[in-house]
């Protein structure tokens, strides 16, 4: 039997993976189900993950490269393409970019979350789950200091949380405030002007 080559096949098998979760929970997500979803024999699955934990890790990273990357390409970080940068209100950029991806596919987001929060009790997923927090770190801090990266990421990570588990509508302007709130606190503190607690 000849083996034709696929390079693209571990690719599917992640997004099979992603449209499992999606549908199933991570308790549908099996090498079976992700075999029959990605259209691949049941061995392509095991061969490219050898544990489903090899495979919820590659989920996740792929879920984080998606919010990474629309922090890197919103008008707060643009300044390699000679575009936006400091002169682009930080709390008003966030708060667009949670707008945009609320007025999207809310399952994606569910999604998202399920897979992050997983690693409450697979620790196989902690290491990714911090990269996405460092990674976006990183990025906030080109415009701001770390502790106050480290916080708005903290209170994006919470509105999140609250939208999706309560069931309700992102709130744009409250949002907005609060983080604001966050950048400006930090502008001060990092300046010396900040009084009281």
């Amino acid at each position: 039997m000849v083996r034709r080559y696929d390079p693209g096949r571990r690719t599917k098998i992640i997004d099979a993976a992603l449209s499992v979760i999606a549908a199933d929970g991570i308790a549908g997500l099996s090498h079976r189900t992700v075999a029959a979803e990605a259209d691949v024999p049941l061995g392509s699955t095991t061969y490219h993950f050898g544990s489903l934990d090899e495979l919820l890790v590659a989920a996740l990273r792929r879920c984080n490269e998606n919010f990474v990357q629309a922090l890197r390409d919103s008008g707060a970080f643009a300044v390699e393409a000679g575009e936006g940068g400091p002169e682009v209100d930080l709390a008003e950029e966030l708060t667009r970019l949670l707008d945009r991806w609320f007025a999207g596919e809310r399952g994606a987001i569910e999604l998202e979350y399920e897979l992050y929060l997983a690693a409450l009790r697979r620790p196989a997923l902690r290491p990714v789950a911090a990269e996405w927090t460092e990674e976006a770190v990183e990025l906030l801090s080109r415009r701001t200091d770390p502790a106050t990266a480290r916080a708005l990421v903290a209170l994006v990570d919470g509105v999140c949380l609250q939208v999706l588990l309560t069931g309700g509508t992102f709130d744009a302007p409250c949002t907005r405030e609060m983080l604001a709130r966050i950048v400006d606190g930090g502008v001060r503190a990092e300046g010396g002007a900040r009084t009281g607690p």
